[in-house]
C-alpha cells in the first residue's frame, strides 16, 4: 500500500472520517490552533499557567529503591502525578481551554474514562468560569465515583452514558453526538491523541512538555539522554508526550505498554496493537479491536483510563515503522507493579501507570547498570482505591 504523508495523517493513519457537518468546525479548529501556537502571547499565557497553576516543571525523580530492587539500569520517574489534579491530563486541557477562549466558545464538553481528564476539564473551566459538561460511561461512573464527585463539586454536569459497555468508547460517541448538534458555541476538549485531525496533533503538542522537560532534566542529572523510555498506552497521550521529543534520537528505545486485561488470548483485554487491525474509530484510521464485520469489540482493563478499543494514529504509525515497541501487561501484572512502586518508593501510582511499572519489572533486570530508564508516572492512584480494595478482596473486575 502506498503511504502518503500529509498534514492530517501519520503515514496511512489519522485523517478525518467525520460527518460533513463537522468539517467546517475541524477546518476552523486547525486554522485557529496553528495561529495560536505561532502567537507568542498565547504560548506565554500557556506557559504561565503550566508553571503557576499546574506546578511545572515537575520532578524527574531517581527511584533508588526501585533501581536496587530490580537490578540493572538507573530508574527515573517523571512525576506527572504531582501536577495539579493529579495527572498529565491537565497539560492538554489547559491548552485546549485557552484555545476555546481565544475562539470565543462559551461551552466546553469532554469525555472521560478514569475521570482524570474530566476532573482536569472541570477544574480549568471553573477557573475561567466556563460552562462544562462531561460524558462518562456508567461502568466508569461506578469505578471512579470520587472523580465524579469532584467534577460535580467543580460545577460540571456529568452525563452517565448507558449505551454499549458503558466505558470510554461509549462516552466518546456521546460527546461527538453532542458536538455535532452544538458545534456553533461548543468546544470539544478531547482527552487523548485520538479523534479526527487536528486533535491528535493538538493533544500531542500540548503534552510534549513532558518529554521536553525529561530531556532537559536528564541531561542536567546524567549528562546524556536515557537508553529507554516506558509509558502506558490507552489512547496514548502521556506516552506521546514523553516519546515525541525523542523520536529522532534513534539510540533511545521506547516502549508503550497497553492493557492486556485478563490476557491477550482471552476476549477481555484492550491490547489494540497486539490484537487489533487497521480500521476507523472516532474519526481516525488506526489500529482497532474489531470483529470480522468491522464492528468495534468490547474491551476490558482493570484501569478505566486504558479501557479503549483504539490507539492514537501517531502511535499506530510508530508501530508500523518500528520506532516504538508496544508490549502488553495484564491486570494481574499491573497490580504487581502497583504494589512494587507503592511499597518500595512510597508512591501510589494510578492503575494506568502501574502497567508501565509492570513492564519495567521485566525490562530493568535485563539492562546494565550503566543504562538509564525513564518511566512516565502519568497519574496518582487515589482514584483507583475502590478498584484496588475490591481486587485485593477477591472481587476482581471482569471475572
Amino acid at each position: 500500500m502506498e503511504i502518503q504523508n500529509t498534514k492530517s495523517k501519520f503515514g496511512q493513519f489519522g485523517g478525518q472520517f467525520v460527518p460533513e457537518t463537522l468539517m467546517n468546525a475541524l477546518i476552523e479548529l486547525e486554522r485557529e490552533f496553528e495561529k495560536a501556537i505561532a502567537d507568542e502571547s498565547f504560548m506565554e499565557e500557556y506557559r504561565y499557567y503550566l508553571k503557576e497553576y499546574v506546578g511545572r516543571p515537575n520532578p524527574l525523580y531517581f527511584a533508588e529503591n526501585l533501581t536496587r530492587k530490580l537490578g540493572g539500569g538507573k530508574i527515573y520517574l517523571k512525576r506527572e502525578d504531582l501536577n495539579h489534579t493529579g495527572a498529565h491530563k491537565i497539560n492538554n486541557v489547559l491548552g485546549q481551554v485557552l484555545l476555546a477562549r481565544r475562539m470565543g466558545k462559551k461551552r466546553i464538553i469532554a469525555e472521560t474514562g478514569a475521570g482524570q481528564h474530566g476532573v482536569a476539564t472541570a477544574t480549568v473551566c471553573a477557573m475561567f468560569d466556563l460552562e462544562c459538561e462531561v460524558f462518562m460511561g456508567v461502568e466508569d461512573v461506578e469505578r471512579q465515583s470520587l472523580n465524579v464527585f469532584k467534577m460535580k463539586m467543580l460545577g460540571a454536569r456529568v452525563n452517565p452514558v448507558t449505551s454499549g459497555t458503558g466505558t470510554l468508547k461509549d462516552a466518546t460517541n456521546e460527546a461527538i453526538r453532542d458536538w455535532v448538534a452544538n458545534v456553533d458555541d461548543t468546544f470539544y476538549v478531547i482527552g487523548s491523541v485520538v479523534g479526527p485531525h487536528p486533535y491528535p496533533t493538538i493533544v500531542r503538542d500540548f503534552q510534549r512538555v513532558i518529554g521536553d522537560e525529561v530531556k532537559e532534566q536528564i541531561l542536567a542529572k546524567e549528562g546524556r539522554l536515557p537508553d529507554y523510555l516506558v509509558a502506558c498506552v490507552g489512547g496514548g497521550s502521556n506516552a506521546m508526550g514523553l516519546f515525541y521529543p525523542f523520536a529522532d534520537d534513534k539510540d533511545v528505545k521506547m516502549f508503550g505498554v497497553e492493557a492486556a486485561g485478563l490476557g491477550v488470548d482471552t476476549d477481555k483485554h484492550a491490547a489494540t496493537i497486539a490484537k487489533g487491525s487497521i480500521g476507523v474509530i472516532h474519526g481516525m484510521m488506526t489500529y482497532v479491536l474489531q470483529d470480522d464485520y468491522g464492528q468495534i469489540m468490547p474491551v476490558h482493563s482493570i484501569s478505566a483510563g486504558l479501557d479503549y478499543p483504539g490507539i492514537g494514529p501517531q502511535h499506530a504509525y510508530y508501530h508500523s515503522t518500528g520506532r516504538v515497541s508496544y508490549v502488553p501487561a495484564t491486570d494481574t501484572e499491573a497490580i504487581e507493579g502497583f504494589e512494587l512502586l507503592t511499597k518500595s518508593e512510597g508512591i501510589i501510582p494510578a492503575l494506568e501507570s502501574s502497567h508501565a511499572i509492570a513492564y519495567l519489572m521485566k525490562l530493568a533486570p535485563k539492562t546494565s547498570k550503566d543504562d538509564i530508564i525513564v518511566v512516565c508516572l502519568s497519574g496518582r492512584g487515589d482514584k483507583d482505591m475502590n478498584t484496588i480494595m475490591k481486587y485485593v478482596g477477591g472481587e476482581s473486575y471482569g471475572k
